[in-house]
């Protein structure tokens, strides 16, 4: 099954919360790395079935507009990443998420 990987960069935490949120009840997908990226900027990256990780990218944009204050600075989907890029970028999954695949 083709996978793919989601990313949604946000200004404000509350936004990258609700974003996950959105994104994990929307679809079949799973959070795969969350962190902050620079100074008040947040990401959460997501994996699952291309046409999941679509939908759970949708559901996530529009949630994390809702937050006052929450801007989406920048998202990007990558459908079937090449195995390299899937281990050494923080996205490929971990134990840690491994029950929740």
């Amino acid at each position: 099954m083709p996978v793919a990987v989601g990313v949604i960069e946000t200004m404000g935490f509350p936004g990258t919360l609700a974003a996950a949120d959105a994104m994990v009840k929307t679809a079949r997908v799973t959070v795969v790395q969350y962190s902050r990226a620079e100074s008040g900027h947040f990401f959460v990256a997501i994996r699952g079935p291309v046409s999941e990780v679509k939908r759970a990218m949708e559901a996530g944009i529009e949630a994390a507009e809702k937050p006052y204050g929450s801007e989406v600075l920048t998202y990007y989907m990558i459908p079937n990443p090449p195995e390299n890029v899937a281990t050494v970028l923080p996205v490929d999954y971990t134990e840690a998420a491994e029950p929740f695949r």
